[in-house]
């Protein structure tokens, strides 16, 4: 056998080998499951501002619970307000605004990868403020979905992707809102809450190849531990349009996780960073781990939060 054939069966050997390693990298890729942890309201002003600025340290809120959220390969939560030094109070004795020398370190730290802005407090200082959220979160890497600056805007999904190459769409709603804060064509709002609107919406996230479609959603009455015919109605509306998992907020305090269809459905997770600790409700949420292999669902874990007397949430179970 002449070197030149010998030589050519050798590369071939080669090649064969590292075909052989390749597919087995693939598939190891492949056979990874994902974590995406979801948490309850994080408000950052009132008590919690105090006692931060006791402390001299703006990462004190989620010290007992920063594993949790950058520990996962992505992490949510709902930003019960703007991030701004801007805007006039619109009045209430509840409207909430977060200073950004504050906020911004504070959940960077925490290793939060997306917020959602579309919920009853956004607005609590005005489109100037709501502005500047946006561009805050920007700054330091977050993600934000559900209002914006415009229309299009407003209503864009968010994307996300794992490292198997899994692509997630998220989108966020909040039917607190009178429809005149909906964003316009030329003006800051929230996204559009019409149901025919978030259909429209998770079908082009799907038309996008979105393997996952998350909808964040604000609704539901205060301090009730069930959710009510209205938000079940919608939820079930929203998998059926083809949203794979949806997670609410609003409540202050955990409400029911159910499976319907394919689909998963948390009507609230409660406060995750509050200073409401007046009762064990307000106190007690969940934080909601959804673990993801090739583009699915597997299932749903649930951590047990408890937060404490300096309003920070700490992992009971």
């Amino acid at each position: 056998m002449s070197r030149k054939i010998k030589w050519v069966i050798f590369l071939f050997f080669l090649l064969a080998l590292a075909g052989g390693f390749f597919s087995t990298r693939n598939s190891l890729v492949s056979e990874k499951t994902y974590s995406i942890v979801f948490v309850g309201d994080v408000m950052l002003d009132r008590g919690v501002k105090n006692v931060i600025n006791r402390e001299g340290d703006a990462r004190f809120p989620f010290l007992k619970t920063r594993d949790v959220l950058s520990g996962a390969d992505l992490s949510f939560a709902n930003l019960e307000g703007p991030i701004s030094k801007r805007g006039k109070n619109s009045g209430s004795i509840y409207s909430f605004r977060f200073n950004p020398e504050i906020a911004l370190p504070a959940l960077q730290y925490a290793g939060l990868d997306v917020v959602s802005i579309a919920n009853n407090h956004i607005f609590d200082y005005g489109a100037e403020a709501l502005e500047d959220t946006e561009k805050n979160l920007s700054s330091v890497g977050i993600k934000s979905v559900g209002a914006g600056n415009n229309y299009l805007e407003a209503n864009s999904k968010v994307i996300s992707r794992l490292d198997d190459g899994t692509k997630i769409a998220w989108l966020a709603y909040t039917n607190l809102y009178p429809r005149s804060l909906m964003a316009g064509k030329d003006y800051q709002g929230v996204s559009d809450f019409d149901l025919e609107n978030i259909k429209k919406q998770i079908a082009a996230a799907r038309g996008d190849e979105a393997d996952l479609v998350f909808v964040s959603y604000h609704w539901g009455e205060e301090y009730k531990t069930s959710a009510n015919g209205n938000q079940k109605e919608l939820a079930h509306a929203i998998i059926d349009a083809g949203a794979n998992l949806v997670i609410g907020h609003h409540p202050h305090v955990v409400q029911e996780v159910e499976n319907y269809k394919d689909g998963y459905i948390a009507y609230s997770l409660g406060n995750f960073v509050f200073d409401q600790v007046f009762s064990e409700g307000t106190r007690n949420s969940v934080a909601l781990r959804a673990l993801v292999k090739e583009g699915r669902i597997l299932g749903l874990e649930m951590a047990k939060i408890r937060i404490n007397d300096s309003f920070q949430p700490e992992i009971v179970e």
